[in-house]
């Protein structure tokens, strides 16, 4: 069963709205009249609502929007008596059209919001493509710009740029991604919201790089220079075994305004806590953390970005239209022979 929201201009969910904004990492949300309208961060028309988003990114240059994310985490977390966290949990369903026959589980068995929203697939739901030589999407979403890494560089939106040197916060490994490949992949709040490896490999070293939160969707991009490379992220480096001498392959996990936290499998890196602001937390592994294709390495508490940057040496992409709707494990590329 998939609840289908109506789609809405973020113009008219202004006009109309009756309550407080809600902002999700992946979509924007207005609350009016108690429900929740969802914008499409990808699908609207080149000018749709472009004075809304403006608005929007105004109001949120004077908010403290590392404070807020945290809130909000808080209060997805909070457990509410039985009936009313099903209830919870069935309305937020509806709002962004979730499919509830890919839940897996009954929803009276989650003890929050939060544990929803995160919650793992069913075993089976995603087949990972068997091919020994596929690169396979690394999570449910849509593709956003995506390509070869040019000068250093990479595209945030149309007209709009950023380096890879800033994304990772190493011009030594940037200099090695260049010729390669990058795609980036936005995760609606109607998706799963875990993230997988998109080969089997090792993980070397991950690092959490700090920095501010702005949405990601189509108000962030058009209206935050240097987007991608701003927000608190983490960053994870791994080894694939069909190709370990083709260099790392780059799996960016970006965090957004409302995101309550990025999370790792591996390690307690988490993105989101109260510490100072300028330091960065590096790891290394030793031996490198193995992880088969389709691995989990970890998950958004509300929706983000995932940026994959592959050496050149590594595999290539086949890349789709910026929207075009993507599943974990589907196979996105090829490595290289020899």
């Amino acid at each position: 069963m998939i609840f289908k929201p109506k789609m809405c201009d973020p113009v008219c969910c202004l006009r109309n709205a009756r309550g407080p904004f809600l902002f999700a990492g992946g979509s924007t949300f207005f609350v009016a009249a108690g429900r929740l309208a969802p914008v499409s961060p990808l699908r609207q028309p080149p000018g749709s609502g472009t004075a809304a988003r403006r608005v929007l990114i105004e109001v949120l240059r004077v908010l403290p929007r590392a404070a807020l994310s945290r809130f909000v985490g808080r209060l997805a977390g909070l457990r509410l008596p039985g009936r009313l966290q099903r209830r919870e949990i069935e309305i937020f369903a509806h709002a962004v059209g979730i499919d509830l026959d890919q839940v897996g589980q009954p929803l009276h068995s989650f003890s929050t919001l939060q544990e929803f929203f995160a919650r793992p697939l069913p075993k089976g739901t995603r087949p990972i493509d068997p091919a020994p030589d596929s690169l396979v999407a690394p999570c449910d979403g849509a593709w956003g710009e995506a390509g070869r890494i040019e000068n250093g560089l990479l595209c945030q939106i149309k007209g709009r740029t950023y380096t890879v040197a800033s994304l990772i916060g190493d011009a030594e490994r940037a200099a090695v991604l260049e010729g390669g490949w990058y795609a980036t992949f936005y995760l609606a709040p109607h998706n799963y919201h875990r993230f997988h490896t998109p080969c089997a490999m090792g993980i070397a070293a991950a690092e959490h790089i700090p920095g501010t939160l702005w949405p990601v969707n189509r108000a962030g991009l058009e209206g935050v220079e240097n987007l991608f490379a701003r927000n608190e992220r983490i960053v994870a480096y791994g080894r694939p075994e069909v190709r370990p001498g083709g260099g790392d392959i780059c799996m960016v996990a970006v965090g957004a305004v409302m995101v309550g936290k990025v999370r790792v499998t591996f390690d307690d890196l988490t993105t989101n806590v109260a510490v100072d602001p300028k330091v960065r937390r590096l790891r290394s592994y030793e031996p490198p953390v193995g992880m088969a294709k389709g691995g989990e390495w970890g998950r958004f508490e509300f929706g983000s970005t995932i940026v994959l940057l592959i050496p050149a040496d590594s595999a290539g992409l086949e890349v789709e239209a910026v929207g075009t709707e993507i599943r974990l494990g589907e196979r996105i590329g090829t490595f290289l022979q020899g």
